[in-house]
């Protein structure tokens, strides 16, 4: 039987469609099945951060679609999800160096904003945007927290605080503004750092665990809990429950690639991460659930609650090429 040139092109143009094609779908529903195992692994980790204090504030870093039903706004909120934390953190809704509204992520807030808080950290490279990200984030009554280009990695405490208050803060609604500092490198030492957050009156403080490799201590956290104002604020502690990161405690010499094997993939951009297949027990162990976790630290240390970061690990493990 005599085949066309012409009919070749279009069987092997076919092939290559219909691999793409099923590549696609497949790393889709694999996609959707760790989206599942990283909304349990939150609701593992609150419930159990609240065996010990039950009003443990949980709020997930980005990934917001979690919250709802199929990751669908069309089918409104995961009530189960919802139930496990206290808000949502996200990057770069409306400016992200320049001005660039993500209009998908925004109408999903817009939904989520109406069961729980919603804060916002944006990046310009511009300071005369600034104005304009507190406004754009406040007509939707979110919190925002906005850095400039010398701010990149939340390394500064900007001299602007919208709407700066003298309110006991109690619950994470109570909040009109919050403070994103998890780096430590402008600050010679530890009490400088300290020091430098007691004479703010923000409502929330994020920051990490540790200063350098120093994990602080409950007496450090007491220091920073009241505002200068003498308003009751909430201290969080951040951190990254999607990614592994090599300069932590928990880091063994010989890690690296697959070595153990929830580490998946190196993180573009950021050389001393690797997001981690997060549903694997020896990872969770080192998050939750023993004596020697990640979150059991924090809760010795007296946070008020954890910000979870790299939540959207469920996508970028298996969608993203």
């Amino acid at each position: 039987m005599n085949i066309s040139a012409n009919h070749i092109k279009k069987i092997t143009l076919f092939l290559l469609l219909s691999t793409v094609l099923f590549t696609n779908c497949s790393k889709e529903k694999r996609s959707d099945k760790a989206a599942e195992k990283m909304r349990q692994f939150v609701i593992d980790i609150g419930e159990y951060a609240r065996e010990t204090d039950p009003n443990f504030i949980l709020i997930p870093q980005n990934g917001e679609e979690l919250g709802l039903v199929d990751m669908d706004k069309s089918y409104g909120v995961n009530s189960v999800y919802l139930n496990a934390i206290d808000g949502f953190g996200v990057e770069e809704i409306h400016y992200n160096g320049d001005y660039s509204p993500d209009d998908y992520r925004i109408e999903n807030l817009r939904v989520l904003a109406q069961e729980k808080p919603v804060l916002v950290s944006e990046y310009i490279t511009n300071n005369q945007n600034e104005a304009n990200a507190y406004e754009l984030n406040s007509a939707e009554n979110w919190l925002s927290f906005v850095r400039t280009s010398g701010n990149y990695d939340y390394n500064e405490i900007p001299d602007t605080i919208p709407n700066e208050n003298n309110n006991d803060i109690i619950e994470l609604s109570d909040a009109k503004n919050y403070l994103y500092l998890i780096s430590t490198e402008n600050y010679s030492d530890k009490g400088d750092f300290l020091d430098a957050i007691a004479a703010t009156n923000y409502d929330v403080v994020l920051i990490d665990l540790f200063f350098g490799d120093e994990e602080l201590t409950g007496s450090d956290i007491n220091r920073i809990k009241q505002k200068a104002n003498g308003g009751q604020r909430l201290v969080i502690s951040y951190i990254s429950i999607g990614s592994a990161e090599k300069y932590r405690y928990y880091w063994k010499r010989g890690w690296g690639h697959h070595h153990p094997l929830f580490l998946k993939r190196k993180y573009d951009g950021y050389p001393d991460e690797f997001w981690v297949k997060f549903w694997r027990p020896q990872w969770q162990e080192i998050i939750y659930g023993n004596d020697e976790s990640y979150i059991k630290k924090i809760l010795n240390a007296g946070f008020d609650g954890a910000y979870l970061d790299n939540i959207e690990a469920f996508y970028f493990l298996y969608y993203k090429s």
